[in-house]
């Protein structure tokens, strides 16, 4: 199971009301969920009608998937070689040199039936290495009647967390079809089943809390719909029903600070994951859309001290050298607020909507550069894979390597209304904290911890530029910050960077 701080799994949709309209046997194997199927009814007042005849009929399509794995960890050293107590530690898996062991392990989680022909649906986390070292050995599906099959891995995309299996039966198989997730609505009854803790088929129900809900995740995947209907470990990878019996969404995550249901559960829209399916059960590998920019959404205060409207496009942080944004004459600090003639928001963000577009295409993009709106055209490569993206964006560092002296140079006040101190951003300095060589600015030497800047700052910060403009001396900051107060601004934007990455764009109020 996933987790956004214990994240794991799951969503609901929903439709109206339904009750069971039972169907004479036919020769031929149709989805469990055929319109028809299920025929929607009135609930009685005041209350839900049971879900019982529509679980009946779908829940033979749900099935549990578990994998052996084998998982290399290195054997801690004995401590207590060369004494009387050494063969004692051995005894208890301590081993003696610290040499590498290859252990068994196991992971269980959900999924579904797509076709009678045995393509199954699932996360790509439940059948992925459960830890570094670790390989699969082998993916089991269990299906609702206790028959075991080995899986066969078709395909997985880890950015999307969708992955697809094949089993081999010699009958046909119960399954399901993936309905339209766009028409949920806020208040929907849906239904959950799922293998939660491994428990066996268990099924849920509650209604959908949100759709477009964001976790916070980075990449162009962070739309789920939200639900509160009893989501667990072990329910990843199942589907959930609208009452019409629709497969809405694929149980994705849970919030919870415990690792269990606290009514937060995420899935993943199935008109989303439609076409990744579609994909992988070609034996493809999904390609997108990649533009080279680090983003982030245009907050309240960040909109604030641009003088923008909050919610609407996102703000570039950070342009990769010779990447297609580059290449595009894209800059750091530039607002994206379309492409192609649709507004980038918190629903369609500007990652989804790039990587939707076919690698080697041109997409047009309306910025706000200067205060001004103008358009650009950007060729669009293939996105790299996660690893790739990690190494090209570099890891954070949150050790303060700012020396207490700097050859005698003395920090400046930056501006006494951030309520920062600055000096000069020098190579001895930029060595001590980790900062790439080609990073200009000035370096944060001290903080007052009742101001703004004190919540969001540190020491060893570098700030690149403020309101877009570059600063080199802590006067350079102060000249900005007066000129933002002197505009009524509230706020002043901080172009960041901490250790070797770029952590982008900051708002930092003005005292």
């Amino acid at each position: 199971m996933r987790y956004a701080y214990a994240l794991t799994g799951a969503l609901l949709l929903g439709g109206t009301a339904a009750s069971l309209a039972l169907q004479n046997p036919a020769t031929a194997q149709i989805a469990q969920n055929e319109p028809g199927a299920i025929s929607a009814a009135a609930p009685r007042a005041g209350a839900p009608m049971s879900f019982a005849d529509m679980v009946a009929k779908l829940q033979p399509a749900v099935v549990n998937i578990s994998t052996t794995q084998k998982v290399t960890v290195q054997q801690q050293a004995n401590p207590f070689a060369g004494t009387p107590f050494g063969d004692l530690f051995g005894q208890f898996g301590g081993g003696g040199g610290g040499a590498p062991v290859t252990r068994e392990g196991q992971s269980l989680g959900s999924g579904f039936l797509i076709s009678a022909d045995g393509y199954v649906v699932t996360n790509n986390h439940v059948i992925a290495p459960a830890a570094k070292g670790a390989t699969v050995e082998s993916i089991t599906v269990t299906l609702q009647d206790r028959k075991e099959y080995k899986a066969k891995l078709i395909g997985r995309d880890p950015t999307s967390d969708l992955a697809v299996l094949k089993i081999t039966s010699p009958t046909p198989l119960p399954y399901v079809k993936l309905g339209d997730s766009t028409r949920a609505r806020v208040g929907d009854w849906v239904v959950a089943i799922g293998q939660p803790f491994g428990l066996g088929g268990t099924v849920t129900a509650g209604i959908v809390s949100a759709v477009h809900r964001s976790t916070g995740q980075p990449g162009p995947f962070d739309t789920f719909i939200q639900t509160d209907a009893a989501i667990n470990q072990g329910n990843s990878g199942g589907p959930m029903f609208n009452l019409n019996g629709e497969v809405i969404g694929i149980n994705s995550q849970i919030y919870s600070q415990s690792g269990g249901n606290i009514g937060i559960g995420f899935a993943i829209p199935t008109t989303e994951a439609k076409p990744i399916i579609a994909t992988l059960m070609k034996g493809e590998a999904v390609k997108r859309g990649y533009l080279g920019v680090g983003i982030q959404r245009v907050n309240d205060d960040i909109a604030g001290a641009l003088g923008l409207p909050k919610d609407q496009g996102e703000i570039i942080g950070r342009v990769e050298p010779g990447g297609p944004g580059a290449k595009a004459g894209l800059r750091s600090g530039d607002v994206v607020v379309a492409i192609n003639g649709e507004a980038v928001t918190p629903d369609r963000t500007l990652s989804s909507l790039v990587a939707n577009a076919a690698p080697g295409s041109t997409i047009k993009l309306d910025i706000i550069r200067d205060g001004k709106r103008q358009s650009i055209n950007a060729t669009v490569s293939t996105r790299p894979s996660d690893d790739q993206l990690k190494v090209i964006n570099g890891e954070g560092d949150d050790d303060d390597g700012l020396p207490d002296d700097d050859s005698g140079a003395q920090a400046t006040p930056g501006s006494s209304s951030l309520g920062i101190s600055v000096q000069p951003l020098t190579p001895q300095i930029a060595r001590s904290i980790g900062v790439d060589s080609t990073v200009q600015g000035v370096v944060v030497a001290g903080v007052d911890p009742s101001s703004d800047a004190g919540q969001k700052l540190k020491r060893g910060d570098v700030i690149s530029s403020v309101n877009s403009q570059p600063v080199r001396t802590g006067a350079d900051v102060a000249r900005i910050v007066a000129a933002a107060k002197a505009a009524g601004r509230p706020s002043v934007l901080l172009n960041l960077t901490r250790g070797r990455q770029v952590n982008g764009f900051l708002a930092v109020k003005i005292k």
